[in-house]
Parts: structure tokens; sequence; C-alpha cells
């Protein structure tokens, strides 16, 4: 899109508004992804005023532009059969649902966005965002658009559930545009889960996101290897997200034995119970070259400096991987959902990763991997889309002005 385009929302009377939900259960991705899209778009546009509607209070950055901020919903998580759960409240539900959607619906009525960008799931978690679509939609000056990771589930399981939600029937009515941050030469959901021509005519692929970018709004950049206090030699990182279900992979990893000159990390992520992130503690207690770290706002400080990265396989901790193109083996999470292990399958077999099934992971399945030299250069690797980021202005003006994308976006109509 043209300055000039951009220039006409500069020069309103009412500075440009943007809000962005992400339900967020799991991990910290979701919501590291709507932060680093209103990072992007708060540069693009310096005078619009860009308000994060997220169900995490984890991982708040403390270098925020002084045009974005943040509306925290009070938490929800999913447990082992993938069902919603509150996470800290003692209250039905059903109850903090209401709450939840109450909260949402009365922020963005005050707020009144020009255009509302919905992660992931049309109608939020539980529904939730149904009285604000319908309200926003009836008013006729908000444009909405729903933005899908790359992979989803397997086929069958997308349409049952996305027909037991009516989720085609929302995107119909309520969406202007479906976004898909990622690359249909890894995966064209659209083929995939076979979406009725009213979706797959909104759909069209933004591309990954460059994760590197993210470094640039670091306040201060922390020097995080020199506060570990390891001996020099190369690092091994391991990644479990936000370390809900992450902890078989971080014991194994903790157990490996490590190629000379080698140090290990394990970045627990803020959900690992304290008991697991204590035993992994007795680990390093006898283990000169292996040091925990719970938490940290910015994991890209410590990916930048890996030579090797274990991890489990959710999509921001892939997109970092494939940003920075490091080694990595993919550990995926196979249940409740295999999205995980379709999206590291498909890049395995494009060479950007390696895969090890959790039934098959062991000390000694790590110690070998870690062990062993590739000898494959990384330039037989297939191409990816990391551009996604330096699209998006051209997505949301299109949306916006409701003008067409330029002709190179991959639209799937």
């Amino acid at each position: 899109m043209t300055s000039h385009a951009w220039s006409q929302f500069s020069q309103r009377s009412v500075p440009l508004r943007i809000a962005l939900y992400s339900h967020d259960t799991m991990g910290l991705g979701h919501k590291r992804r709507n932060l680093l899209i209103a990072q992007t778009l708060a540069q693009s546009l310096p005078q619009a005023s860009i308000l994060l509607i997220s169900g995490m209070e984890e991982g708040h950055s403390t270098s925020l532009p002084p045009n974005i901020d943040y509306l925290s919903l009070p938490a929800l998580h999913k447990d082992g059969e993938g069902q919603y759960q509150p996470r800290r409240l003692e209250m039905p539900l059903q109850a903090l649902i209401a709450m939840r959607s109450q909260v949402i619906q009365a922020a963005l009525k005050a707020f009144a966005p020009d255009l509302l960008i919905v992660d992931n799931v049309p109608r939020g978690a539980v529904r939730e965002l149904n009285p604000t679509l319908e309200y926003l939609r009836s008013q006729g000056q908000t444009r909405m658009v729903l933005g899908l990771r790359d992979v989803l589930d397997e086929p069958r399981i997308v349409q049952r559930e996305w027909q037991r939600a009516s989720n085609e029937e929302a995107i119909a009515r309520y969406y202007d545009a479906v976004w898909v941050y990622g690359d249909p030469a890894v995966f064209d959901l659209t083929q995939e889960y076979r979406f009725s021509r009213t979706v797959a005519n909104k759909i069209c692929y933004v591309g990954y996101f460059d994760q590197r970018q993210r470094l640039q709004y670091l306040a201060s950049p922390e020097t995080v290897i020199n506060d570990l206090g390891l001996p020099g030699g190369k690092l091994a990182l391991c990644l479990v997200g936000g370390g809900q279900d992450g902890a078989a992979l971080a014991q194994h990893f903790a157990q490996a034995t490590f190629p000379p000159d080698t140090n290990g990390v394990i970045l627990t992520g803020p959900f690992m119970s304290a008991s697991d992130r204590q035993l992994l503690q007795t680990y390093a207690a006898t283990h000169p070259r292996l040091r925990i770290v719970e938490y940290l706002e910015e994991p890209t400080q410590l990916l930048q400096q890996a030579d090797s990265v274990v991890s489990m396989g959710g999509y921001n901790t892939t997109c970092e991987l494939l940003s920075f193109g490091k080694r990595s083996l993919i550990v995926p999470r196979v249940k409740p959902r295999l999205e995980q292990w379709i999206r590291a399958k498909r890049l395995q077999d494009l060479g950007w990763i390696d895969v090890l099934h959790p039934d098959h992971l062991s000390p000694t399945a790590l110690t070998d991997w870690l062990a062993h030299q590739p000898t494959t250069p990384a330039t037989s690797r297939s191409p990816i889309d990391l551009n996604g980021l330096n699209r998006l202005p051209e997505f949301v003006m299109a949306v916006l002005t409701q003008s067409a994308l330029p002709a190179s976006a991959y639209c799937a109509s």
C-alpha cells in the first residue's frame, strides 16, 4: 500500500484504533504473536492507538511504545483433555466466561476500534466473543479479521469441531478477511480442511513472522549468557514453551550427555510446576554445564546465541527456530491435538528441522542427536516465506479501505 494511503489515516481528527484479541490458554505464543503484530503496526502508523486484549498476564512487555496498551482478562487454561477451566479463580467456567465476555464487550464499546484482529478462535474461548461480534457488526464501524496459525489439527478433527462451533457461519457473518500466518507451501489449510467457498474466498496467506525482529523492541538487551556464569563453549538450548506440559522433555534433556565443550540451558516457562522445576535444579546442581532459567520476557536473546535447540513444537517456538535458522530437534505435543506433530513433519520434509516422537524421547535419544554432526548444508532447504511482518501494513490497509491486496499476495480465491 502507498504511503499516501497511510497518511490519510494519520491525518484523521480521531487517530486510527486497532484492537487485538487472544484467548491465551496453553502457552505464551498467542500473546507474543499479537504483541509483535501490534509493535509492527505501531511503527507503520505511530499515531494509531492499539489495544491488546489478552487472557494472560504473563509476558507483558516492559518496553511498549506509548500507543499500545493491554487489557488482561481473568485467565483460562486447558486441562489434559483440552477442556477450558479457570486458571486461578475458584468459580464455575460459565460464570468466568460471562465475566470475560462482559469485560470484552464493554472495552470495545468504549474503544470503538476501526479494526479488530481476533486470534485463532472465531467466536473466542467458549464463544465469549459472540456478543461483541454481534454488537460491532451492527454498528458497522469496525472491520474484523480472523488470524489463523498455519496448522490447526487433523482435518477430520477441525471439520468436526468447526461444524460444532459454527465457525464457518461466524466467519461468513462477522469477518471481512481471514489471514493465515503461514506459508501454503508448508501447509495449505484451505485445501487440507476443505473450507466452504464463502470462507475460502476470505483467506489470504500473510507468511510466517520473522521473529528476529522482536529483538529490536528490547529496551536494553540482557546479557543472559554472562549472567548464567557458564564456562566457555557451545550452547545447547531446551525450550518447552510456557512449560505447562514440558517437564518430560526438560528432564530428559537435563539427563542427556552433552558433547565436549557444550553448555546446556533449559528455559522452563512460567507454567511449569514448582516441583518439576525443583527436580531440574537438582539435576543442575551436579552438572557444572547445565543451567535452569525459569522465565525470560524475550527468549530470542538466548535463541540467537544457541548452537543447537531441542524444543516442543508450538507455533511461536517453531517460527523462532525457522527465523534464526538454528539446528533444531522438535519433540512435538501429540495430545490432545496433533497440530505440533503435523507442522513438525512438514518442516522436516522440507529440510528445516529434525523431529522425535515423544514416545521415543529419552536421554539417550537426545544425547545421540546433540552429538550428531549434520552433513546436509542449510542451502539445500526448501525456501519458506518469512516476510509476514513486512506485509502486515498492506493487509491492514486493504481491509480498512476495502481495496485489493497486491498481486504478490497469495489468496485462496
